[in-house]
């Protein structure tokens, strides 16, 4: 099986499916991207790249939120901020002990 990820205007990762290997390969069996993200255009539209499950090539499977940089050839984990921590304020902690 092999994995497709269809990409946004962006770049940006909207989801990933499971192709069959028959529906990627030529007439000699080998599987070529192109068919499968061929495949996938036709049955579903849009931009199309192959992932590896495995992390293989293109850095890492892609995930949904995920960037392709073209000029890596991978795909990109989103950054994700943590959390501002609230601040807290010893002055009404304080008066709110006494």
């Amino acid at each position: 099986m092999a994995h497709f990820a269809q990409l946004d205007s962006n770049n940006v990762v909207i989801q990933v499916i499971v192709v069959d290997n028959k529906d990627t390969a030529d007439a000699y069996g080998t599987e070529k991207e192109h068919i499968g993200a061929a495949f996938c255009e036709r049955i579903l539209g849009g931009t199309w790249k192959q992932t590896s499950y495995n992390g293989n090539f293109r850095g890492r499977y892609a995930g949904i939120g995920y960037t392709y940089d073209a000029q890596l050839n991978e795909f990109v984990a989103p950054v994700v901020q943590a959390p501002a921590t609230p601040s807290m304020d010893l002055n009404a902690l304080t008066s709110q002990s006494l």
